[in-house]
Parts: structure tokens; sequence; C-alpha cells
């Protein structure tokens, strides 16, 4: 097997932090070596540095770890994951580009910098010519390269079958998990038996984020989809897995059937080029009338499969459907880590 690729996380300690050194436990080509999160943590070991909130065992080669300090020094591998606090990553994240790092973000610092690539690898592979431009521009040896907002995955993976029929409108309401809330996360008596339909900043990334992702490479620069979107978003008490209710107007009205057969037909480059992070069907369509559902689909495809179901005709624009992915994983870590398979697989690892 040929030698793995040493990598960090920075923002280690968090919850998102804690999906990414899970993704990478046993990656067949990267290998994490490093531990990076605030000064506070700085100097602990990961098990004394991190409330582990998983499911599943800290890992026992990650326990007993020293946690550094998030900023650039010897000894740190090239390649970062960052699952920073937005309110520190935008300058950490600089600073490690700066220094020659590529830095994998699921941080929203950078998403809509135009000379920053926002990646969803099945749908806009292309989009990483954007770093040349980035790296004439800033400066810089290294780079950074985003992954969307949470949301914004789960919408746009069950767009991006149907772009080919000319997306003009959406109506969107998103039904969010209070794992997207990081930890503590909202006090038990906010959100128990009870939905909160407000999430700060949230609805302007939804209606925003994919008519980049949608929007063509053109000249070194992307040019947005044309679309216009309305979204609502709202918090729910179930533990992972967002749900997304769209209603959508098309130039073309292909008919119920046609869209059933986009979702399951739709393939992209991480399919075709096998990557190990990317699920063998990066959407299903289920045709059962009560899915998907949260606790049964989130983890489809281990989680980074998003599933779409009970497309219909809408009487105020064309169509409505449902769409529902695995927050911290496909909407989060596990993201990051295909959009990096993806530039290693193009030799920008380096």
């Amino acid at each position: 097997m040929p030698e793995r690729i040493e990598v960090g996380v920075l923002g280690a300690t968090g919850m998102v932090g804690q999906q990414f050194i899970h993704q990478l436990e046993n990656h067949p080509w990267f290998e994490l070596t490093w531990l990076g999160a605030s000064e506070r943590s700085a100097g602990k070991t990961y098990a004394e540095a991190a409330n582990w909130v998983q499911d599943y065992a800290m890992p026992a080669a990650i326990a007993g770890r020293k946690v550094q300090d998030a900023v650039p020094a010897a000894g740190a591998p090239k390649l970062m994951f960052s699952a920073m606090d937005a309110s520190v990553a935008g300058e950490i994240e600089q600073a490690f580009a700066r220094a020659g790092h590529i830095v994998v973000s699921n941080s929203k610092n950078h998403r809509m910098d135009p000379h920053t690539p926002l990646m969803i690898p099945e749908i806009n592979a292309d989009h990483l010519g954007l770093i040349d431009k980035q790296r004439e521009v800033r400066g810089w040896s290294g780079a950074i390269v985003t992954n969307p907002n949470c949301s914004t995955i789960a919408l746009t993976l069950g767009l991006a079958p149907l772009k080919k029929f000319g997306i003009e409108k959406l109506n969107v309401v998103t039904l969010q998990a209070i794992s997207g809330a990081g930890y503590p996360g909202l006090p038990s008596i906010d959100i128990v038996a009870n939905v909160i339909p407000f999430i700060g900043g949230e609805e302007d990334k939804v209606e925003t984020e994919p008519c980049k992702i949608l929007g063509d490479l053109v000249d070194g620069g992307i040019r947005m989809l044309d679309t216009r979107i309305s979204a609502q978003c709202n918090r729910v008490q179930v533990i992972d897995g967002h749900t997304v209710c769209v209603s959508i107007e098309l130039a073309e009205k292909p008919g119920v059937e046609a869209l059933k057969e986009a979702f399951r037909s739709f393939r992209g480059v991480p399919q075709e080029l096998g990557l190990p992070t990317a699920p063998a069907n990066p959407v299903v369509y289920l045709e059962e009338n009560n899915r998907p559902q949260p606790r049964r689909d989130a983890l489809a495809g281990g989680g980074m499969t998003v599933s779409v179901g009970r497309v219909r005709e809408c009487p105020l624009l064309d169509y409505k459907f449902v769409t529902l992915g695995h927050n911290t994983i496909r909407g989060a870590a596990g993201a990051a880590v295909l959009n990096a398979e993806l530039m290693h697989s193009r030799g920008m690892l380096g």
C-alpha cells in the first residue's frame, strides 16, 4: 500500500472535530498525526482536552496524543482539515494557507469568497480550478477549499440532478437536527418537545451557497446559477440528520417520473474515480410515502448518501420533494474528507 499522507485537524476537540477523527481513523490515504485546538486545550492530551460526545469510543491512538496550539508550526502536516468555530476560523485558516498548508475547511468564513472553491465533488469538481487564482490574488503557496453549510449540502445534492431541467425558483423549509448546534448546543428546556423557527445566519447560507455550487467556472471565476431561493430554517428535536422540504419551479416540465429517474441515475466524479469516502450512490430515491426519515435514512451510504423522496406536483410551483442528509458526516467532516480525496486524486496535495 502506498505511504499515507499525514494530516492534521484544527478544532479537533469539538463535535465536528470528533467526527473528523472518526472519518480519518482507518482512512486508506490519510493518517491523522496532528491535533490543533484553542490555547486552553493546547498542551493537554486529547483525552484531557476533549469532551467526547460520540456514540463510539475515542480511538485509543488519539487519546494520548498531545493537542497543539492552532498556529502554523514546525512538524504540522501540509494538509489540514478545519473544524474551527467561525469566530476564529477566518484568520487561523488564512495563516495556515499563507504558511503553505492546504486547508480543507468546514467553517463558513471563506465559502463565498470569489476565489475559494465551495465544493460538493459530485457537482462541481472543476471548481478546484479557482485555486490558481486564489494563490495569485492572495500571494499564498497554500490554499483554502471549503465545503458548504450542512443544510446546503442536503439541499444541493437534491437539486443537482435537476439542473439540466433549468432551476428557476425554490421555496425551501429546513428541519435541522440539534447536533448541528454543536456541544453543549441548546438547553433542553428550549428544544425538548419543541421547534425553534430561527437559526442564526442559516437562511442566508441556504439562499446563497447553492447558487455558487451549481454555478459554472468561467474565466477563472464562478458564474452563479441564476435562480431565486426563499428559505425558512428550523431547529427540531432530532439528533442527527437535516431534512429539507423543497418546492421547485423548472424551465422544463419533465414530469414526476423523469425527476425520479434523474435522482436515481445521478453520479459524479467521486463515483467515477472510486474515492474512498464516496458512496456508490450520492443520491437515492425512496418510493415509500413516509420517507426519508432521519432515524432510518441519515446513515445511508455511511452517512454520505443524501436520500430523496415524495416527489410530486406542486400547486404553486411545479414540483415538490423532501431531501435528507447526515449533517455532521455528509454535511461536515465527511464532505471535507471527500474534497481532500478529490484533490489528492488530481495531484494537488504535493
